[in-house]
């Protein structure tokens, strides 16, 4: 008898002779048929996620930019905490228990006076240009979120569980980040509270992730040559091999773009994003390219033209508050001095062109303060020479940062001040008149304003 032989039937992987394909952490991942569990419908199939563009080499390139960007995220973000000086006071702290994870502090320096307007700049800036490649790394290894069945061996348990926390825990920091620079910050409990216990479990969760990783990162790099695959075109673009991955698709559809068109797009997203967002930072005539500052391109024009975190109104000042019965008391070791405005006006007076910088990344250019130095109004109470750490009080009555405490090396610096008048004006109310705190490298809220009272030798 003749005919055709009958087909034999394809053999799946993890079948037959074929060996099975391994996950990324060495356990052996096998076929549904293999393991007599078909994945339920939908996103736990393999043939549902079919973009061509998927794969160990696109995840490797957006991963390897993360690699970069987060680190230098999450050391401006230490130093941005440690510019607080949380170690000094309650009043400077509010992330109660944070032991071994303090480990790093150190007094925040006066030098260079542009220090946190640097590093806060950079942290909230490249923040926000990350975004997209941190939305294109995500949609990129999405497959992987789903993957079937869920656990395979007590080392890919780690892992997915590592990544686990670390999408929920880079989602919450980007969220609260970007909701916070916007003033739209709607978490419950303080933003440093939260944005402080996050970032330090999401960067353990990102050292078990590329600890896991980066071999296999290292390997898809050296597989395509960047360049190579950036001069291929959308009808020529191929899937990647078929691995063990999970990222590959097993049944992918045609292409609509290349790698190329989507690395472009991916791109001109942080670029755009960087345009609107990098000006509030770096000022002069870029500054009215920042459609996303929280406050406005235009903060008005005269002395007080320049940005203003909060307002007398907003903070319960009243116009009796700061009027003519408005008293500075300085303070130290059961000497006290109570002083007018006028006094204060007849103190030797003090010039230093400073910023403001703040935690949301806005700053301004350099303004010309003056005012009495911090160290003459220790010298009022008895205080020569080695000038204390002190606690500063406003008269400000309900929101965040009514009172702080500044270092002693912050209170010797010639350039502190309590300053009373601005670009050749008495300060304004918004701006903190009748007085106010500046000081070097400070950040903005720590430049306390309405001042009442001056305390040396800060509270216990």
């Amino acid at each position: 008898m003749t005919g055709t032989p009958p087909r034999e039937p394809e053999k799946e992987q993890g079948g037959g002779n074929t060996p099975p394909r391994r996950d990324g952490v060495g356990a052996p991942v096998l076929a549904p048929a293999a393991t007599g569990r078909r994945p339920p419908p939908g996103p736990t199939r393999p043939e549902f996620w079919r973009s061509p563009l998927r794969g160990p080499w696109l995840t490797a390139v957006l991963g390897t930019v993360l690699l970069f960007g987060i680190t230098v995220l999450f050391v401006t973000g230490l130093l941005s905490y440690a510019a607080y000086n949380p170690d000094l006071a309650a009043v400077n702290d509010q992330t109660p228990g944070k032991g071994v994870l303090g480990f790093y502090l150190f007094p925040w320096p006066t030098d260079p006076p542009w220090l946190y307007r640097l590093t806060q700049g950079i942290h909230v800036t490249l923040g926000v240009a990350l975004v997209p490649v941190l939305l294109a790394k995500l949609w990129s290894v999405i497959p992987k979120l789903f993957a079937w069945p869920p656990l395979r061996s007590p080392g890919h348990a780690v892992e997915r569980l590592s990544l686990l926390l670390l999408v929920g825990s880079v989602l919450f920091e980007f969220a609260t980040g970007v909701l916070n620079i916007q003033l739209h910050y709607v978490f419950p409990g303080s933003f440093y509270t939260l944005h402080f216990y996050g970032a330090w479990v999401f960067m353990a969760a990102f050292v078990v992730h590329v600890a896991f990783r980066l071999g296999p990162t290292v390997r898809s790099l050296r597989a395509r040559r960047l360049r190579t695959e950036l001069r291929v075109p959308a009808e020529r673009t191929e899937p990647e091999p078929l691995d063990g991955t999970g990222l590959v698709p097993a049944r992918p559809a045609a292409p609509t773009m290349s790698r190329r068109g989507l690395l472009g797009m991916i791109g001109a997203g942080s670029l755009a994003l960087f345009a609107v967002t990098a000006g509030q930072s770096i000022g002069g005539p870029l500054r009215g390219t920042a459609l996303l500052a929280p406050h406005g391109r235009d903060p008005g024009s005269g002395p007080g033209g320049f940005q203003i975190n909060k307002t007398a109104a907003s903070v319960g000042v009243r116009a009796r508050d700061i009027g003519p019965d408005w008293r500075l008391t300085v303070r130290a070791a059961g000497r006290e001095t109570v002083l007018t405005r006028d006094r204060v006006m007849a103190l030797p007076q003090h010039t230093a062109a400073l910023p403001i910088a703040c935690v949301e990344g806005w700053s301004t250019d350099d303004q010309h303060w003056s005012g009495v130095r911090l160290t003459d109004l220790a010298a009022l109470v008895g205080l020569r020479g080695a000038a204390p750490a002190v606690f500063v009080e406003s008269v400000q009555r309900h929101g965040s940062f009514r009172s702080t405490v500044l270092r002693d090396n912050q209170v010797r610096d010639s350039r502190s001040l309590l300053a009373l008048r601005v670009n050749g004006a008495d300060l304004s109310p918004d701006h903190g008149y009748p007085a106010r705190i500046i000081v070097p490298a400070n950040p903005g809220v720590h430049n306390t304003k309405w001042v009442t009272r001056l305390t040396f030798r800060g509270p216990a």
